[in-house]
């Protein structure tokens, strides 16, 4: 089965790695940074190297998403970013094959031992299974 699994993060998080503190999120060192990509890259490498890893990906900040909507003209409206600071988005993602939802859950508890510096806000990682289009809606 294949599910999503992904991580959020907010305007300030991605700031804070810049080494911008806010009240929201504690500032990170390059150190930090280092190690959370260092841990990042060694999870997808373990996940490729099972078979487990169909993508993963990291997105840009929240300043740099557009949202497209409907207007009540029906004609589309876009806005573009920077949101506020406790606006929670999706920070990235992986796509992956697992053999079960106690296999995947059990990456999704590796993906919360990321590290991070004291302080910075700890947020839930989703997992969607991903509807192969065989069951009912």
């Amino acid at each position: 089965m294949k599910y999503l699994v992904m991580v959020q993060g907010t305007q300030a998080d991605y700031e804070a790695m810049q080494g911008k503190a806010s009240e929201h999120s504690a500032a990170w060192s390059q150190e930090d940074v280092q190690a959370m990509y260092a841990f990042m890259s060694d999870l997808n490498n373990d996940l490729a190297e099972t078979g487990e890893m169909v993508d993963g990906q990291g997105l840009a900040e929240p300043a740099k998403t557009r949202h497209v909507t409907l207007g009540d003209d029906g004609k589309a409206v876009i806005t573009d970013g920077p949101y506020s600071e406790t606006k929670e988005l999706l920070a990235g993602y992986w796509v992956l094959d697992c053999a079960s939802l106690e296999r995947v859950t059990e990456i999704a508890e590796r993906v919360l031992s990321c590290p991070q510096p004291a302080g910075a806000p700890a947020y839930p990682v989703v997992i969607r299974p991903i509807d192969d289009g065989s069951g009912d809606v």
